[in-house]
């Protein structure tokens, strides 16, 4: 067994800016949907910058969201972040701009947000939608090196 640690807010933050990859939840009355999604953390803010579609027909109606980045290098070295906040959609150009700046730093193609089209249920055009997630919780954990140990497990008992 490896032991894991909280970690800290210095530690969430540094993991939130060098990672830039994850993936955001939303819920509907049909249920979660999560997908992958580049972003840019700019503290105490998280940029995202998609195109409008399902996910932003969803924070329409309920802005809340989870994000959940990890780096994983192996099974006893990782560590992850969870994020809840809402997602405020930007309409101001100027904080549009300093969003669209901050995400293309990372991810200067802005793919898989922009693409020639989608084929979903429907055929849509890229028309842009830009968010900002307000963080109302952040927690990260991480293996801590070195303290794997042998598991001394009791056998199960056999029901029946």
């Amino acid at each position: 067994m490896i032991e894991i640690k909280e970690l800290g807010n210095r530690e969430i933050g540094e993991l939130l800016m060098r990672l830039n990859y994850g993936h955001l939840a939303c819920c509907d009355e049909s249920g979660p949907y999560v997908v992958p999604i580049h972003y840019a953390y700019e503290e105490p803010y998280i940029f995202v910058y998609t195109t409008e579609g399902k996910k932003s027909a969803i924070l329409e109606k309920d802005p809340r969201i989870c994000l959940q980045i990890e780096d994983v290098r192996d099974r006893r070295d990782w560590s992850s972040v969870i994020v809840f906040g809402e997602a405020e959609r930007l309409v101001d150009e100027k904080e549009r701009t300093k969003a669209i700046d901050a995400v293309v730093k990372i991810n200067p193609t802005l793919t898989p947000a922009v693409s020639i089209r989608w084929l979903d249920n429907w055929v849509r055009e890229n028309i842009e939608a830009v968010y900002r997630i307000i963080p109302t919780e952040m927690t990260g954990r991480a293996s801590v090196a070195g303290s794997e140990t042998r598991a001394a497990f009791a056998p199960r008992k056999q029901v029946g």
